[in-house]
Protein backbone atom coordinates (compact mmCIF):
# COMPACT_ATOMS: atom_id res chain seq x y z
CA UNK A 1 0.00 0.00 0.00
CA UNK A 2 1.54 3.12 -1.11
CA UNK A 3 -0.28 6.78 -0.50
CA UNK A 4 1.34 8.60 -3.30
CA UNK A 5 2.98 12.47 -3.30
CA UNK A 6 0.30 14.03 -5.17
CA UNK A 7 -2.51 12.49 -2.84
CA UNK A 8 -0.87 13.28 0.26
CA UNK A 9 -0.75 16.88 -0.84
CA UNK A 10 -4.17 17.02 -2.02
CA UNK A 11 -4.71 15.97 1.81
CA UNK A 12 -2.74 19.02 2.61
CA UNK A 13 -4.38 21.36 0.11
CA UNK A 14 -7.65 20.46 1.98
CA UNK A 15 -6.34 21.28 5.58
CA UNK A 16 -4.42 24.57 3.98
CA UNK A 17 -6.73 26.76 5.39
CA UNK A 18 -7.43 25.18 8.79
CA UNK A 19 -3.37 25.65 8.93
CA UNK A 20 -3.16 28.83 7.78
CA UNK A 21 -6.03 30.49 10.30
CA UNK A 22 -4.09 28.42 13.22
CA UNK A 23 -0.99 30.74 11.99
CA UNK A 24 -3.32 33.62 10.98
CA UNK A 25 -4.75 33.82 14.57
CA UNK A 26 -1.32 33.73 16.49
CA UNK A 27 1.04 35.22 14.53
CA UNK A 28 -0.93 37.82 12.25
CA UNK A 29 1.75 40.72 12.98
CA UNK A 30 4.18 38.53 12.17
CA UNK A 31 2.54 37.64 8.71
CA UNK A 32 1.75 41.64 7.86
CA UNK A 33 5.33 41.96 7.89
CA UNK A 34 6.39 39.06 6.06
CA UNK A 35 3.49 38.34 3.68
CA UNK A 36 5.41 35.20 2.04
CA UNK A 37 5.59 33.34 5.43
CA UNK A 38 1.79 32.00 4.40
CA UNK A 39 2.31 31.41 1.07
CA UNK A 40 5.99 29.26 1.97
CA UNK A 41 5.03 27.57 5.66
CA UNK A 42 2.31 24.56 3.73
CA UNK A 43 4.51 24.68 0.51
CA UNK A 44 7.35 23.46 3.23
CA UNK A 45 5.17 21.17 5.13
CA UNK A 46 3.68 19.59 2.17
CA UNK A 47 7.54 18.93 1.10
CA UNK A 48 8.14 17.43 4.01
CA UNK A 49 5.27 15.59 4.45
CA UNK A 50 5.86 14.10 1.50
CA UNK A 51 9.25 12.78 1.71
CA UNK A 52 8.46 11.33 5.10
CA UNK A 53 5.28 9.35 3.99
CA UNK A 54 6.25 8.46 0.27
CA UNK A 55 8.31 5.55 -0.52
CA UNK A 56 9.53 7.45 -3.46
CA UNK A 57 12.53 8.74 -2.00
CA UNK A 58 15.31 7.20 0.18
CA UNK A 59 15.03 6.44 3.62
CA UNK A 60 18.19 8.16 4.53
CA UNK A 61 20.39 10.15 2.82
CA UNK A 62 23.88 9.00 5.23
CA UNK A 63 26.21 11.81 6.03
CA UNK A 64 29.05 11.55 8.20
CA UNK A 65 29.04 13.90 11.51
CA UNK A 66 31.51 16.30 10.02
CA UNK A 67 30.26 16.31 6.19
CA UNK A 68 26.95 17.22 7.43
CA UNK A 69 28.11 19.95 9.88
CA UNK A 70 29.71 21.49 7.00
CA UNK A 71 26.68 21.02 4.36
CA UNK A 72 24.65 22.76 7.21
CA UNK A 73 26.18 25.21 7.93
CA UNK A 74 25.30 25.00 11.61
CA UNK A 75 27.86 28.07 13.00
CA UNK A 76 25.06 31.04 14.92
CA UNK A 77 26.37 34.36 14.20
CA UNK A 78 25.41 38.37 15.08
CA UNK A 79 23.41 38.58 12.04
CA UNK A 80 20.23 37.15 10.61
CA UNK A 81 20.07 35.42 7.01
CA UNK A 82 17.54 36.24 3.80
CA UNK A 83 14.49 34.66 4.20
CA UNK A 84 15.48 32.34 0.81
CA UNK A 85 18.78 31.20 2.45
CA UNK A 86 16.27 30.15 5.61
CA UNK A 87 14.26 28.40 3.17
CA UNK A 88 17.10 26.42 1.59
CA UNK A 89 17.60 25.57 5.70
CA UNK A 90 14.81 24.05 5.92
CA UNK A 91 14.58 22.05 2.42
CA UNK A 92 18.17 20.71 4.04
CA UNK A 93 16.81 20.13 7.51
CA UNK A 94 14.81 17.88 5.37
CA UNK A 95 17.04 16.47 2.88
CA UNK A 96 19.54 15.02 5.70
CA UNK A 97 16.61 14.05 8.33
CA UNK A 98 15.66 10.40 8.43
CA UNK A 99 12.25 9.98 6.68
CA UNK A 100 10.95 7.50 9.35
CA UNK A 101 7.36 7.90 7.58
CA UNK A 102 9.05 6.32 4.92
CA UNK A 103 7.55 2.72 3.87
CA UNK A 104 10.84 0.99 4.61
CA UNK A 105 11.75 2.66 8.16
CA UNK A 106 11.58 -0.41 10.39
CA UNK A 107 14.65 0.70 13.02
CA UNK A 108 12.49 1.77 15.64
CA UNK A 109 8.96 1.44 17.73
CA UNK A 110 7.59 4.26 15.95
CA UNK A 111 6.94 4.03 12.32
CA UNK A 112 5.06 5.63 9.48
CA UNK A 113 2.63 8.98 9.75
CA UNK A 114 -0.91 9.53 9.67
CA UNK A 115 -1.97 12.29 8.24
CA UNK A 116 -4.74 13.45 10.88
CA UNK A 117 -2.63 13.08 14.08
CA UNK A 118 0.13 15.56 11.34
CA UNK A 119 -3.27 18.14 11.18
CA UNK A 120 -3.37 17.87 14.73
CA UNK A 121 0.61 18.61 15.43
CA UNK A 122 0.49 21.65 12.79
CA UNK A 123 -2.63 23.08 14.84
CA UNK A 124 -1.17 22.61 18.11
CA UNK A 125 2.51 23.82 17.05
CA UNK A 126 1.13 27.05 15.26
CA UNK A 127 -1.54 28.04 18.46
CA UNK A 128 1.61 26.76 21.44
CA UNK A 129 -0.51 26.00 24.09
CA UNK A 130 0.64 24.78 27.77
CA UNK A 131 -1.64 22.63 29.64
CA UNK A 132 -1.60 23.50 33.42
CA UNK A 133 -4.88 25.47 33.72
CA UNK A 134 -8.69 25.25 31.33
CA UNK A 135 -8.23 29.39 31.32
CA UNK A 136 -5.11 28.97 29.13
CA UNK A 137 -5.80 25.58 27.10
CA UNK A 138 -9.59 24.79 27.53
CA UNK A 139 -9.91 22.37 24.23
CA UNK A 140 -6.56 20.64 25.31
CA UNK A 141 -7.35 20.06 28.42
CA UNK A 142 -10.73 18.82 27.43
CA UNK A 143 -9.57 16.15 24.55
CA UNK A 144 -6.92 15.08 27.06
CA UNK A 145 -9.62 14.06 29.05
CA UNK A 146 -11.79 12.36 26.40
CA UNK A 147 -8.88 10.64 25.09
CA UNK A 148 -7.96 9.61 29.20
CA UNK A 149 -10.95 8.14 29.72
CA UNK A 150 -11.55 6.12 26.28
CA UNK A 151 -8.26 4.56 27.29
CA UNK A 152 -8.85 3.77 30.63
CA UNK A 153 -12.43 2.16 29.56
CA UNK A 154 -10.17 -0.08 26.81
CA UNK A 155 -7.73 -0.95 29.65
CA UNK A 156 -11.09 -2.46 31.60
CA UNK A 157 -10.86 -0.14 34.36
CA UNK A 158 -14.97 -0.91 35.02
CA UNK A 159 -14.57 1.82 38.30
CA UNK A 160 -12.90 4.41 36.46
CA UNK A 161 -9.15 6.33 36.99
CA UNK A 162 -7.06 9.04 36.17
CA UNK A 163 -4.37 10.05 34.38
CA UNK A 164 -1.89 12.47 32.61
CA UNK A 165 0.13 12.69 29.56
CA UNK A 166 3.90 12.61 29.80
CA UNK A 167 6.92 13.22 27.49
CA UNK A 168 7.65 9.62 26.82
CA UNK A 169 7.39 6.20 28.43
CA UNK A 170 10.27 6.71 30.57
CA UNK A 171 8.99 9.30 32.40
CA UNK A 172 5.32 7.11 32.43
CA UNK A 173 7.34 4.93 34.40
CA UNK A 174 9.48 6.93 36.69
CA UNK A 175 5.65 8.47 37.50
CA UNK A 176 4.67 4.52 38.13
CA UNK A 177 7.42 4.03 40.99
CA UNK A 178 7.03 7.69 42.11
CA UNK A 179 2.95 7.03 42.68
CA UNK A 180 3.65 3.70 44.01
CA UNK A 181 6.30 4.64 46.57
CA UNK A 182 3.84 7.72 47.55
CA UNK A 183 1.04 4.90 47.82
CA UNK A 184 2.84 2.56 50.25
CA UNK A 185 4.91 5.60 52.15
CA UNK A 186 2.78 8.74 51.86
CA UNK A 187 5.15 10.73 54.10
CA UNK A 188 8.26 10.25 51.56
CA UNK A 189 7.26 13.67 49.94
CA UNK A 190 7.33 15.55 52.99
CA UNK A 191 9.91 13.35 54.95
CA UNK A 192 12.03 11.87 52.07
CA UNK A 193 13.96 9.15 51.71
CA UNK A 194 15.77 8.89 55.28
CA UNK A 195 12.09 8.27 56.83
CA UNK A 196 11.79 5.17 54.81
CA UNK A 197 12.67 1.80 55.19
CA UNK A 198 14.70 0.23 52.80
CA UNK A 199 12.20 -0.35 49.65
CA UNK A 200 12.76 -2.85 46.74
CA UNK A 201 11.23 -2.91 43.42
CA UNK A 202 10.68 -6.02 40.90
CA UNK A 203 11.14 -6.26 37.08
CA UNK A 204 12.30 -8.82 34.67
CA UNK A 205 15.42 -9.09 32.82
CA UNK A 206 13.74 -7.77 29.53
CA UNK A 207 12.16 -5.00 30.83
CA UNK A 208 12.98 -1.08 29.23
CA UNK A 209 16.10 0.38 30.87
CA UNK A 210 13.46 3.42 31.92
CA UNK A 211 12.79 1.18 34.99
CA UNK A 212 16.73 1.50 36.31
CA UNK A 213 16.62 4.79 35.72
CA UNK A 214 13.65 5.50 37.41
CA UNK A 215 15.02 3.89 40.67
CA UNK A 216 18.63 5.66 40.53
CA UNK A 217 16.52 9.09 39.29
CA UNK A 218 14.26 8.91 42.49
CA UNK A 219 16.80 7.54 45.00
CA UNK A 220 15.63 4.07 45.55
CA UNK A 221 18.38 2.82 44.14
CA UNK A 222 19.09 0.69 41.01
CA UNK A 223 20.75 -2.37 43.43
CA UNK A 224 17.37 -2.16 45.20
CA UNK A 225 15.60 -3.45 41.62
CA UNK A 226 14.94 -7.13 42.07
CA UNK A 227 15.60 -8.18 38.25
CA UNK A 228 13.08 -11.36 38.03
CA UNK A 229 14.86 -14.34 35.10
CA UNK A 230 12.46 -14.36 32.07
CA UNK A 231 11.84 -17.38 30.38
CA UNK A 232 12.92 -18.65 26.24
CA UNK A 233 10.59 -16.04 25.19
CA UNK A 234 10.95 -13.13 27.34
CA UNK A 235 8.50 -13.58 29.48
CA UNK A 236 8.98 -13.26 33.36
CA UNK A 237 8.21 -16.48 35.40
CA UNK A 238 5.96 -15.74 37.81
CA UNK A 239 7.48 -18.75 40.50
CA UNK A 240 10.82 -16.49 40.18
CA UNK A 241 9.09 -13.27 41.20
CA UNK A 242 7.25 -15.04 43.76
CA UNK A 243 10.93 -16.27 45.32
CA UNK A 244 12.42 -12.76 44.80
CA UNK A 245 9.59 -11.10 47.56
CA UNK A 246 10.72 -13.19 50.24
CA UNK A 247 14.38 -12.11 49.94
CA UNK A 248 13.72 -8.63 52.95
CA UNK A 249 13.72 -5.24 52.80
CA UNK A 250 10.50 -3.88 51.88
CA UNK A 251 9.09 -4.59 48.45
CA UNK A 252 6.07 -1.86 47.49
CA UNK A 253 5.79 -2.26 43.60
CA UNK A 254 6.37 -4.65 40.20
CA UNK A 255 6.52 -3.64 36.71
CA UNK A 256 5.25 -6.13 34.36
CA UNK A 257 5.86 -5.77 30.51
CA UNK A 258 3.40 -6.35 27.63
CA UNK A 259 5.56 -6.08 24.72
CA UNK A 260 9.39 -5.92 25.03
CA UNK A 261 11.72 -4.10 23.39
CA UNK A 262 13.33 -6.19 21.52
CA UNK A 263 11.05 -9.89 21.32
CA UNK A 264 8.16 -8.40 21.26
CA UNK A 265 7.00 -10.34 24.85
CA UNK A 266 4.12 -10.04 27.19
CA UNK A 267 4.53 -11.16 30.64
CA UNK A 268 1.93 -13.04 32.18
CA UNK A 269 -0.48 -10.52 34.07
CA UNK A 270 -2.72 -12.54 35.72
CA UNK A 271 -0.38 -14.76 37.43
CA UNK A 272 1.73 -11.85 38.27
CA UNK A 273 -1.24 -9.91 39.68
CA UNK A 274 -2.14 -12.87 41.98
CA UNK A 275 1.00 -12.23 43.45
CA UNK A 276 0.67 -9.01 43.72
CA UNK A 277 -2.47 -9.15 45.94
CA UNK A 278 -0.83 -12.01 48.03
CA UNK A 279 2.07 -9.81 48.90
CA UNK A 280 -0.20 -5.75 48.52
CA UNK A 281 2.20 -4.90 45.94
CA UNK A 282 1.65 -1.84 43.25
CA UNK A 283 1.42 -3.90 39.65
CA UNK A 284 2.27 -1.71 37.03
CA UNK A 285 2.23 -2.32 33.74
CA UNK A 286 4.25 -1.22 30.94
CA UNK A 287 2.48 -0.76 27.79
CA UNK A 288 4.23 1.44 25.59
CA UNK A 289 4.66 -0.73 22.82
CA UNK A 290 2.04 -3.89 23.59
CA UNK A 291 -0.50 -1.18 24.70
CA UNK A 292 -2.00 -1.04 20.95
CA UNK A 293 -3.08 -4.87 21.05
CA UNK A 294 -5.62 -3.74 23.33
CA UNK A 295 -7.69 -1.82 20.66
CA UNK A 296 -8.02 -5.28 18.33
CA UNK A 297 -10.35 -7.97 19.31
CA UNK A 298 -8.30 -10.55 17.80
CA UNK A 299 -5.33 -10.06 20.06
CA UNK A 300 -6.28 -8.17 22.88
CA UNK A 301 -6.21 -11.75 25.09
CA UNK A 302 -2.13 -10.68 24.89
CA UNK A 303 -2.82 -8.34 27.61
CA UNK A 304 -4.73 -11.03 29.55
CA UNK A 305 -5.52 -9.14 33.01
CA UNK A 306 -4.34 -5.56 32.47
CA UNK A 307 -7.60 -4.60 34.44
CA UNK A 308 -5.93 -5.81 37.52
CA UNK A 309 -2.99 -3.74 37.36
CA UNK A 310 -2.95 -0.25 39.56
CA UNK A 311 -1.27 1.95 36.70
CA UNK A 312 -0.66 1.77 33.19
CA UNK A 313 2.27 3.16 30.47
CA UNK A 314 0.67 3.02 26.79
CA UNK A 315 2.36 4.84 24.11
CA UNK A 316 -0.25 5.31 20.96
CA UNK A 317 2.99 7.62 19.14
CA UNK A 318 4.41 2.97 19.08
CA UNK A 319 1.66 0.83 17.03
CA UNK A 320 -1.16 3.33 16.61
CA UNK A 321 1.02 6.37 14.91
CA UNK A 322 -0.05 8.94 16.78
CA UNK A 323 2.81 10.81 16.24
CA UNK A 324 5.84 11.64 18.89
CA UNK A 325 5.58 12.37 21.65
CA UNK A 326 1.80 10.48 22.91
CA UNK A 327 2.14 8.79 25.90
CA UNK A 328 -0.42 7.92 28.66
CA UNK A 329 0.19 7.39 31.88
CA UNK A 330 -3.04 5.44 34.05
CA UNK A 331 -3.99 4.71 37.74
CA UNK A 332 -6.68 3.02 38.62
CA UNK A 333 -7.81 5.40 41.28
CA UNK A 334 -10.64 7.85 41.95
CA UNK A 335 -9.12 9.36 44.98
CA UNK A 336 -7.25 12.11 43.47
CA UNK A 337 -3.61 10.09 44.15
CA UNK A 338 -1.76 11.75 41.21
CA UNK A 339 -3.12 14.97 42.24
CA UNK A 340 -1.71 14.13 46.19
CA UNK A 341 1.54 13.02 45.15
CA UNK A 342 2.62 15.26 42.96
CA UNK A 343 0.81 18.82 43.80
CA UNK A 344 2.48 21.69 45.07
CA UNK A 345 -0.21 24.51 44.92
CA UNK A 346 1.59 27.12 42.91
CA UNK A 347 -0.76 30.09 44.02
CA UNK A 348 0.05 31.93 40.42
CA UNK A 349 -1.36 29.32 38.96
CA UNK A 350 -3.94 27.12 41.15
CA UNK A 351 -5.99 29.47 42.44
CA UNK A 352 -8.86 28.08 44.07
CA UNK A 353 -11.58 31.22 43.68
CA UNK A 354 -11.25 31.35 40.09
CA UNK A 355 -15.04 32.02 37.80
CA UNK A 356 -14.83 28.03 36.94
CA UNK A 357 -14.66 24.79 37.99
CA UNK A 358 -10.97 24.51 38.85
CA UNK A 359 -10.83 20.75 38.65
CA UNK A 360 -10.34 20.97 34.95
CA UNK A 361 -7.20 22.85 36.26
CA UNK A 362 -5.21 19.36 35.98
CA UNK A 363 -1.51 20.53 35.68
CA UNK A 364 -0.45 19.74 39.32
CA UNK A 365 -1.30 16.15 38.85
CA UNK A 366 1.85 16.38 36.36
CA UNK A 367 5.57 16.86 37.53
CA UNK A 368 6.15 19.12 34.78
CA UNK A 369 4.61 23.24 34.96
CA UNK A 370 4.43 23.60 30.98
CA UNK A 371 3.23 20.65 29.16
CA UNK A 372 1.97 20.07 25.62
CA UNK A 373 -0.80 18.88 24.39
CA UNK A 374 -0.02 15.50 22.98
CA UNK A 375 -3.49 14.05 23.20
CA UNK A 376 -4.97 16.28 20.56
CA UNK A 377 -3.13 14.83 17.49
CA UNK A 378 -4.52 11.00 18.68
CA UNK A 379 -8.16 12.46 19.34
CA UNK A 380 -8.41 14.15 16.03
CA UNK A 381 -6.91 11.00 14.71
CA UNK A 382 -9.71 8.89 16.38
CA UNK A 383 -12.17 11.07 15.59
CA UNK A 384 -11.10 10.34 11.92
CA UNK A 385 -10.64 6.68 11.54
CA UNK A 386 -12.49 5.75 14.44
CA UNK A 387 -12.33 2.80 17.46
CA UNK A 388 -12.61 0.10 14.43
CA UNK A 389 -9.86 2.00 12.21
CA UNK A 390 -7.42 1.74 14.90
CA UNK A 391 -8.30 -1.79 15.66
CA UNK A 392 -8.01 -2.83 11.45
CA UNK A 393 -4.30 -1.21 11.63
CA UNK A 394 -3.13 -3.27 14.54
CA UNK A 395 -4.85 -6.56 12.83
CA UNK A 396 -2.86 -5.77 9.94
CA UNK A 397 0.52 -5.17 11.51
CA UNK A 398 0.55 -8.54 12.93
CA UNK A 399 -0.67 -10.09 9.71
CA UNK A 400 2.06 -8.53 8.31
CA UNK A 401 4.57 -9.66 10.66
CA UNK A 402 3.14 -13.19 10.31
CA UNK A 403 3.74 -12.88 6.61
CA UNK A 404 7.16 -11.96 7.20
CA UNK A 405 8.21 -14.59 9.63
CA UNK A 406 7.05 -17.43 7.11
CA UNK A 407 8.27 -15.79 4.19
CA UNK A 408 11.96 -15.84 6.46
CA UNK A 409 11.36 -20.00 6.79
CA UNK A 410 11.02 -20.34 3.04
CA UNK A 411 14.47 -18.98 2.80
CA UNK A 412 18.13 -20.16 2.39
CA UNK A 413 20.16 -18.25 4.90
CA UNK A 414 17.71 -16.70 6.97
CA UNK A 415 16.66 -18.03 10.59
CA UNK A 416 13.92 -16.88 13.01
CA UNK A 417 15.06 -16.01 16.52
CA UNK A 418 11.96 -17.28 17.56
CA UNK A 419 8.16 -17.43 16.46
CA UNK A 420 7.11 -13.71 16.75
CA UNK A 421 4.14 -12.90 19.36
CA UNK A 422 3.72 -9.66 18.22
CA UNK A 423 5.35 -7.76 15.44
CA UNK A 424 8.75 -7.55 16.66
CA UNK A 425 10.13 -10.11 14.16
CA UNK A 426 13.53 -11.39 14.99
CA UNK A 427 16.12 -12.98 12.75
CA UNK A 428 19.29 -14.26 11.55
CA UNK A 429 20.83 -13.19 7.97
CA UNK A 430 23.60 -16.24 7.29
CA UNK A 431 25.49 -15.62 4.30
CA UNK A 432 26.34 -18.38 1.76
CA UNK A 433 30.24 -18.62 3.49
CA UNK A 434 29.22 -19.49 7.01
CA UNK A 435 26.21 -21.47 5.78
CA UNK A 436 28.09 -25.22 5.99
CA UNK A 437 28.23 -24.28 9.67
CA UNK A 438 24.97 -22.80 10.40
CA UNK A 439 23.14 -26.15 12.13
CA UNK A 440 25.96 -26.53 14.63
CA UNK A 441 26.24 -25.86 18.15
CA UNK A 442 27.65 -22.21 17.27
CA UNK A 443 25.63 -20.81 15.08
CA UNK A 444 24.27 -17.62 17.76
CA UNK A 445 27.91 -17.19 17.79
CA UNK A 446 31.67 -15.31 17.05
CA UNK A 447 30.98 -15.74 13.48
CA UNK A 448 27.46 -14.15 12.83
CA UNK A 449 28.73 -10.97 15.33
CA UNK A 450 29.51 -9.30 12.17
CA UNK A 451 26.94 -9.77 9.73
CA UNK A 452 24.26 -7.60 10.77
CA UNK A 453 26.19 -4.31 11.83
CA UNK A 454 27.74 -4.91 8.28
CA UNK A 455 24.51 -5.10 6.46
CA UNK A 456 23.10 -2.39 8.15
CA UNK A 457 26.23 -0.10 7.64
CA UNK A 458 25.71 -0.80 3.47
CA UNK A 459 21.90 -0.49 3.97
CA UNK A 460 22.23 3.22 5.69
CA UNK A 461 25.30 4.34 3.27
CA UNK A 462 22.39 2.99 0.30
CA UNK A 463 19.54 4.53 1.60
CA UNK A 464 17.20 1.72 0.53
CA UNK A 465 15.90 0.59 4.08
CA UNK A 466 16.33 0.93 7.99
CA UNK A 467 16.10 -2.27 10.24
CA UNK A 468 17.34 -2.69 13.71
CA UNK A 469 20.45 -5.46 15.41
CA UNK A 470 21.63 -6.34 18.64
CA UNK A 471 22.64 -9.44 20.57
CA UNK A 472 20.60 -10.85 22.95
CA UNK A 473 21.60 -12.85 25.74
CA UNK A 474 23.88 -15.72 23.95
CA UNK A 475 23.00 -15.16 20.57
CA UNK A 476 25.08 -13.21 18.47
CA UNK A 477 23.47 -10.18 16.74
CA UNK A 478 20.41 -10.46 14.74
CA UNK A 479 17.76 -8.22 12.75
CA UNK A 480 14.77 -7.14 14.97
CA UNK A 481 12.73 -5.80 11.95
CA UNK A 482 9.39 -3.58 13.62
CA UNK A 483 6.05 -3.49 11.78
CA UNK A 484 3.81 -0.77 12.18
CA UNK A 485 2.51 1.24 8.96
CA UNK A 486 -0.24 0.25 7.13
CA UNK A 487 1.74 1.90 4.42
CA UNK A 488 3.61 -1.70 4.17
CA UNK A 489 2.58 -3.95 2.00
CA UNK A 490 3.71 -7.83 1.01
CA UNK A 491 6.33 -6.50 -1.45
CA UNK A 492 8.09 -4.51 1.09
CA UNK A 493 8.52 -7.74 3.39
CA UNK A 494 10.38 -9.49 -0.16
CA UNK A 495 12.22 -6.37 -0.76
CA UNK A 496 13.26 -6.34 2.25
CA UNK A 497 14.53 -9.93 2.55
CA UNK A 498 15.99 -9.49 -0.92
CA UNK A 499 17.85 -6.62 0.19
CA UNK A 500 19.59 -7.92 3.20
CA UNK A 501 20.79 -11.04 1.03
CA UNK A 502 22.31 -8.63 -1.84
CA UNK A 503 23.89 -6.58 0.83
CA UNK A 504 25.30 -9.47 2.76
CA UNK A 505 25.85 -12.48 0.26
CA UNK A 506 29.55 -11.26 0.15
CA UNK A 507 30.40 -11.43 3.69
Amino acid sequence: MRVCPGALGYFLDQWKECLLLALQHHFQEHLVSHPRTDQDQPCLASEASQQWYAGWYAVCEWRSPEQLKDLLDLELREGGEAHPQILQRCRDAIRYSVKTGHPLFFNQLYAGMDPYSLVGRFITEAINPSLYTYEVAPVFLLTEEAVLQKMIEIIGWQEGGDGIFSPGGSVSNMYAVNVARYHHCPDVKVLGLSALPRLVMFTSQECHYSVAKAAAFLGIGTNNVYVIPSDKRGKMIPAEFEKQVQRGALPFMVNATAGTTVLGAFDPLEEIADICERHNLWMHVDACWGGGALMSKKHRYLLQGIHRANSVAWNPHKMLMAGLQCCAFMVRDKTNLLQRCHSAQASYLFQQDKFYDVSYDTGDKSIQCSRKPDAFKFWLMWKAIGTKGLEERVDRALAMARYLAEEIKKRDGFRLVMEPEYTNVCFWYIPPSLRDMADGPDVCTTPYLQVAPVVKERMMKKGSMMVGYQPHGDKANFFRQIIISPQVSREDMDFLLDQIHSLGMDL
